[in-house]
C-alpha cells in the first residue's frame, strides 16, 4: 500500500527535536520558525511537557468520556484562569476544524436557524461545515457546498451591514479568524469586529471566533480578539494546545444551555490529550510565554524593517506575515536549503509566514534575521 498523495514535501526527513530546532536523518540542523502551522506552541520536546506525557504513560492514556476524568477539569480550570474567561465553559475535541463544526452545530441547536456568514481569505477546516465556510472553491467538494454558507469581505463593514440587512433574520452564527493565518496574517480592524459582534447581538447570532492558529498566547493576548475587548459567543482553538499533541476545544459562554448526547467525541479530552494541554499551559504560565512572543515579535519587526523587498510587515506578537514584492517561494526554499530556517506561506503567494514557538530566545530570531537579510539582499 502507498500513501494517498495529497502533500507537496521538501525533501527533509526530521528525526529529532529540541526547543526551536530540528535535525534531519543526516545529522542537519534546522531552525523551526514555523512550528508545523502554530502547533509547536512551547518548543519541541520541552523537558516540563515530556515529564508529564511519561508519567501519564504509566498510568492510563485513554478511557471514553462515558467515565470521570478529573484531568479535563483540570484543564477547564487552568484554560479559563489563564485565558481570563472562567465563566465560560469547556468541550474538548481533537481538531480546530472539530472544533469549529462543533462551534457552527451548537450555535445553530441555540438559536435554530440554519445560515452562516463568514468572510474572504478564511480557513476554518477541511471538514463538511468548517470547509463550507472556507474560502478556497479547490477544496470546497460538491457534497460541501450550500447557498445557506454566505461569504461577506474581510473588513468591508458596509458589505458586511448589507447582508445582515437583506438576511440577518436567517443567519445562526458568524465565523471569523482572530487574525487571519492561511490568509496570509491578516488582521481585523476593530470597528470592524467591534460592528460584528453589534449586528450580532442585534439579530440574535452567535458570534464564533476562531483562535486555531492566532490564539494560545500566539498574538501576544491569550486569544488575538481580546485585544479589542469583544466578547465572543464561541471561541474554538486547537494547534498550540497540545504542543503537536493533538486536541481542540471549544470555549462556551454561560448563556448556552448543556444537554445530554448535545456534543460527543471518542478521543476528545482523552488523558494523554489533556495531559499534554495542561502541560503547555503550565509553561506558559511559570515563564511568561505572552510576554515573550509580544517582544519576540517587535525584536523580530524592528530588525528586518529595512530589508529590501519588503512591502509591508503584519504582526501581532510571534504571528508575523512578511508581505514582499514577489512570489515568497524562492525566499521560502532558499531559507530553508541554503540556510536550513522552516518558514511557511499562505493563499497569498507574496507572504512569508512567520510562527515560531513562543519562547524562542533573541539568539534565535537572530540567526533568522540575519538569514533573512542576506537571501533579500541577493534577489
Amino acid at each position: 500500500m502507498n500513501l494517498f498523495n495529497v502533500y507537496s514535501l521538501f525533501n527533509i526527513n526530521p528525526i529529532k527535536a529540541q526547543g526551536s530546532f530540528l535535525w534531519d536523518d543526516k545529522g542537519e540542523k534546522y531552525l523551526d520558525f514555523y512550528g508545523g502551522h502554530a502547533v509547536i506552541s512551547i518548543g519541541h520536546n520541552h523537558p516540563h511537557y515530556q515529564t508529564q506525557l511519561k508519567n501519564q504513560l504509566d498510568k492510563i492514556s485513554f478511557y471514553s468520556n462515558s467515565v470521570q476524568n478529573e484531568l479535563q477539569t483540570e484543564l477547564a480550570k487552568k484554560l479559563g484562569k489563564l485565558s481570563g474567561l472562567e465563566d465560560y465553559n469547556l468541550f474538548l475535541c481533537n481538531s480546530g476544524a472539530e472544533a469549529n463544526e462543533n462551534a457552527l452545530k451548537l450555535a445553530s441547536f441555540h438559536n435554530g436557524k440554519n445560515k452562516v456568514l463568514y468572510f474572504s481569505g478564511s480557513f476554518h477546516g477541511r471538514t463538511s461545515a468548517a470547509v463550507s465556510v472556507t474560502d478556497n472553491p479547490k477544496i470546497v467538494a460538491p457534497v460541501n457546498y450550500d447557498e445557506r454558507f454566505i461569504m461577506s469581505e474581510w473588513n468591508n463593514i458596509e458589505q458586511l451591514e448589507e447582508v445582515f440587512e437583506k438576511q440577518g433574520s436567517e443567519i445562526s452564527s458568524v465565523i471569523i479568524e482572530g487574525i487571519q493565518g492561511v490568509g496570509g496574517i491578516m488582521i481585523p480592524t476593530a470597528e470592524f469586529l467591534t460592528k460584528i459582534k453589534e449586528l450580532c447581538e442585534k439579530n440574535n447570532v452567535v458570534l464564533i471566533l476562531d483562535e486555531v492558529q492566532s490564539g494560545y498566547g500566539r498574538t501576544g493576548y491569550f486569544f488575538a480578539h481580546q485585544e479589542f475587548g469583544i466578547e465572543a459567543d464561541i471561541i474554538t482553538t486547537a494547534k498550540g494546545m497540545g504542543n503537536g499533541f493533538p486536541i481542540g476545544g471549544v470555549l462556551i459562554h454561560p448563556k448556552f444551555q448543556a444537554s445530554n448526547g448535545l456534543l460527543g467525541t471518542t478521543f476528545g479530552g482523552n488523558h494523554l490529550a489533556c495531559v499534554a494541554a495542561i502541560a503547555v499551559l503550565d509553561v506558559m504560565k511559570d515563564e511568561n510565554l505572552i510576554e515573550n512572543a509580544q517582544e519576540m515579535g517587535a525584536y523580530i519587526e524592528n530588525g528586518i524593517k529595512n530589508f529590501p523587498h519588503i512591502k509591508t510587515i503584519r504582526r501581532k506578537g510571534l504571528m508575523i506575515g512578511i508581505e514582499l514584492d514577489r512570489d515568497c517561494s524562492e525566499v521560502r526554499c532558499s531559507l530553508l536549503y541554503n540556510h536550513h530556517i522552516f518558514t511557511g506561506n499562505s493563499n497569498d503567494k507574496a507572504v512569508l509566514r512567520i510562527l515560531p514557538a513562543l519562547n524562542t530566545k533573541k539568539e534565535e530570531t537572530d540567526i533568522f534575521i540575519s538569514a533573512l537579510k542576506e537571501v533579500l539582499e541577493n534577489i
